[in-house]
């Protein structure tokens, strides 16, 4: 991963904490004598950030932090990996009941809003205005997604799309053009020709899936929008049950028990750099790690379309909690600041494969240079003009990622009836709906 830039005015409190430096009882008579009016030399305020990511994108993420803490001397990040997404939420939930909360967390799109509705985020408007960040230019698709009623509550960082991976060498063994399909009827005849068996046993398959564990329900999100189905409304009206959702998990269901070309994972990523599947969907900050460790060329496209093309945001952003003291709020603001600025989202994207949260660093002279040395990565932010952001089924109702993805992992693992998985999930989400209702109106009106 890698992270960008910093800004270095921040408007200290006068009791930030400072020491008062202990002066000698006796001061010889050929040193100078004190002055004094003079005032002790502030000390750093320390941060706490806590955050997700290890592997390649850990890496990445850690070479941020020190390029902050080397960036000025007001302020020292204390990093501190919690695990993965949800491991780090519930961190934080305890963390916030035995008052020992960071000031920085990073937080997943299905997280944040939880820490909002128990308004426990801080709203960042005056700590924006305050360091002068032109928020007109952070991408106006992710910036958005973390307002509510006009103010900020949650960052961009570690911002993502799913897209189509494809490996190249055994599209071109099944003698495949070298692109990606562009609707799924088109794979649906492509993709007996890319499997790979030995007698009866599959070797290689044409496509594989996650599990609810590694976010199936996100990546079917934009499968759903493609067969014009969805998982609810804006206003959490459970569409589950619709005719065109069951029409799109039929299609999950058959690529594996019907057609027999696609295949459940426990971890698609490493199935795919193995050679076991030729193609999946996965995140763009899942390109930085294939990358580096893929033996063969890949290609990625735009998701396929069904009846529409349909395709969601995803990934983190970083929120400064509201139990964090008002001395340390501009610090936050600043490490905030610095790894989404325009060189830093730059460094990030070309390291993890996450997006370039800012415009500037998208026209960038540095990443135009890196889409012809790295055109996949090109692939990610042109399809990312074409998304929206997810239902409230999946980002609103607690734990709305893995109800929906135990249903998906049911038609896909297990051979479930669609209609009945889905009418069961469809009962679940309406009544985790409920208590969020509740919450929004006591909160928003």
């Amino acid at each position: 991963m890698s992270n960008q830039l910093s800004r270095r005015q921040f408007l200290w409190s006068a009791g930030a904490g400072v020491s008062a430096l202990a002066l000698a009882a006796c001061v010889p008579a050929t040193l100078p004598a004190a002055q004094p009016d003079a005032a002790p030399a502030a000390e750093p305020v320390t941060l706490t950030v806590w955050s997700s990511f290890s592997g390649k994108n850990g890496e990445a993420e850690t070479e941020l932090v020190k390029r902050f803490n080397e960036s000025q001397s007001n302020v020292v990040v204390d990093y501190q990996f919690q695990g993965n997404y949800e491991e780090t939420a519930q961190k934080v939930t305890a963390a916030l009941q035995a008052r020992t909360a960071p000031e920085v967390s990073l937080l997943s799109d299905v997280w944040w809003f939880k820490f909002y509705l128990s308004q426990n985020l801080l709203p960042l408007d005056d700590l924006l205005s305050a360091q002068n960040i032109d928020l007109a230019d952070y991408q106006d698709s992710l910036i958005n997604e973390g307002v509510r009623q006009g103010k900020h509550y949650w960052m961009p960082f570690a911002r993502s799309t799913p897209l189509f991976y494809y490996n190249k060498e055994k599209w071109a063994a099944a003698g495949l053009p070298d692109r990606g399909p562009e609707t799924w009827d088109e794979f649906v005849e492509w993709a007996p020709t890319l499997l790979q068996k030995e007698g009866d046993e599959l070797k290689v398959s044409a496509f594989a899936h996650p599990d609810g564990a590694s976010y199936i329900a996100w990546l079917f999100q934009g499968v759903a929008w493609q067969f014009n189905g969805s998982y609810s409304d804006p206003d959490f009206t459970m569409r589950m049950t619709d005719e065109a959702t069951l029409e799109a998990g039929q299609f999950y269901k058959d690529t594996v028990h019907n057609y027999g070309w696609a295949v459940p994972s426990k971890d698609i990523s490493s199935d795919f750099i193995n050679g076991l599947t030729a193609a999946s969907m996965m995140s763009t900050g899942s390109m930085g790690g294939i990358k580096a460790n893929a033996t063969f060329e890949f290609g990625t496209a735009f998701l396929p379309k069904k009846y529409q093309f349909g395709c969601c945001t995803g990934g983190a952003g970083l929120a400064i909690l509201a139990s964090t003291p008002a001395e340390k709020q501009e610090a936050a603001m600043s490490y905030i600041a610095f790894v989404s600025n325009p060189e830093n989202t730059t460094y990030w994207a070309q390291n993890t494969g996450y997006m370039p949260v800012r415009k500037s660093a998208l026209q960038s002279e540095a990443m135009q240079s890196y889409f012809v040395e790295f055109p996949q990565f090109k692939t990610a932010t042109e399809q990312l003009a074409l998304t929206r952001p997810q239902d409230a089924a999946r980002v609103f109702v607690p734990n709305g990622d893995q109800i929906i993805g135990s249903a998906l992992e049911r038609i896909t693992v297990q051979s479930d009836d669609v209609a009945v998985a889905f009418a069961d999930v469809n009962a679940i989400l309406e009544t985790e709906a409920q208590p969020v209702l509740e919450a929004l109106r006591a909160i928003e009106g």
